[in-house]
């Protein structure tokens, strides 16, 4: 009798005991954290010559340089970034939008900067690239290109995910005084951060 009584209340324990508050809830990714060294991306031309030449396209998916027409989210060629949304601007070479990626330049740094506003997403036109802001240019006698600083590039991806990124440096191996004369360019050194979980807005 007693064992009956002992099996009637832990039935009773098991259905009344309150399951877990995350049973419902999906399991997030952790958000990514890369930086990226010596990203090539060259030009032809300029100067007073006409640019042309192949941008070099980035994918926050895979998280590397892609040479694919769809799958990619921002591209890179000279002082030159443009995502995968909006319209060209009719540069010669300059790749079609096949996406639906926006963008924004915040005021801030990496780790003010925690979540997207997505009134501010905006998409490449005819007129203008939206990401165009990003750097300063010294001029003579210096003539360097500069990250300006407290820009951060925020990206909604083509599949509706969030990265944002932070440039460092437009000069091979990211000298901490470049010279423009004796460093290469055209190489970005960049940190960022992508949110794998599609719709989620913050980067914590």
């Amino acid at each position: 009798m007693k064992t009956i009584k002992l099996f009637t209340l832990l039935a009773i324990f098991i259905g009344f005991s309150p399951c877990s508050v995350n049973d419902d809830e999906p399991t997030l990714l952790e958000v990514e954290t890369e930086l990226v060294s010596n990203f090539y991306a060259p030009q032809l031309g300029g100067q007073g010559q006409p640019v042309s030449g192949d941008f070099t396209k980035f994918d926050f998916t895979t998280g590397a340089v892609t040479t694919s027409t769809d799958e990619w989210d921002i591209a890179f060629r000279g002082t030159d970034i443009i995502i995968n949304g909006g319209t060209s601007s009719g540069e010669t070479d300059e790749p079609a939008r096949t996406g639906n990626v926006a963008a924004y330049i915040a005021n801030g740094t990496m780790a003010s900067v925690t979540m997207v506003d997505a009134s501010l997403l905006d998409q490449d036109t005819l007129n203008a690239h939206v990401l165009a802001n990003w750097y300063t240019y010294s001029g003579p006698p210096n003539h360097l290109i500069l990250p300006t600083a407290g820009k951060i590039l925020v990206i909604k991806t083509r599949d509706g995910k969030y990265a944002k990124i932070e440039i460092l440096s437009y000069y091979k191996d990211a000298p901490e005084n470049p010279n423009a004369y004796s460093d290469e360019d055209r190489y970005f050194t960049f940190n960022y951060e992508y949110n794998p979980n599609e719709g989620e807005i913050t980067f914590q």
